[in-house]
């Protein structure tokens, strides 16, 4: 009996060894490519419409409306501040929506578009452009490499383009306009300031 036991563990450990020789795949950190000029990014929103984004210029343009504005707002479904700041950001999409488009990004979570819907649109009256889609991860951390941002994300997270272009907006801390981003909870009259400027521009 000692015999046979000894046997099958030589017979085990050997199977282990060789099933984890060098040539097997390791597992490693996933490394989403960004996109690259000329792509196009089809993006649905829980509501159901459809908006075609062009990579262009080394940031996103709307494939057959180049000229409008596009604000990306990086959020979560779970996140205060982005529940706080929905109604305002609804607000500012229909008092700009001649000259801008907000497309709200989902990240940090896995839900469904009913659960977006029912959780966050319905529920904070955001009902702009809101994008549930496997696709955000790669825009995300495309937006993110664009802008060279090297700190850890925290939303709410807002980008601004023109013609595929990011735009500098104001440091809510500093006053000061001399940043590609907006982090966290920003009053709509700070954003309006500087999409009046952008669209002047």
């Amino acid at each position: 009996m000692k015999h046979f036991l000894r046997l099958f563990l030589t017979i085990l450990s050997l199977t282990f060894f060789v099933g984890c020789d060098s040539s097997t795949p390791k597992a490693s950190p996933s490394v989403v490519e960004p996109f690259k000029d000329g792509d196009k990014v089809e993006l649905k929103s829980v509501s159901g419409a459809k908006i075609t984004l062009l990579r262009k210029n080394g940031g996103f343009v709307i494939e057959d409306d180049e000229e409008k504005i596009l604000m990306f707002d990086i959020f979560g479904t779970f996140c205060a501040p982005c529940q706080e700041e929905a109604p305002s950001l609804m607000d500012f999409q229909l008092q700009n929506g001649d000259n801008v488009m907000l497309i709200g990004l989902n990240f940090f979570e896995e839900v469904s578009d009913e659960y977006v819907v029912e959780n966050f649109a319905a529920k904070y009256n955001a009902y702009y452009f809101i994008s549930n889609a496997a696709a955000n991860k790669r825009l995300v951390e495309t937006i993110l490499r664009d802008i060279q941002y090297k700190a850890t994300l925290q939303v709410p997270f807002k980008v601004v383009l023109k013609k595929g272009v990011y735009q500098n907006v104001r440091d809510i801390y500093t006053n000061l306009p001399d940043t590609k981003f907006y982090i966290g909870k920003v009053g709509l009259d700070v954003i309006q300031r500087d999409i009046d400027r952008i669209v002047e521009k």
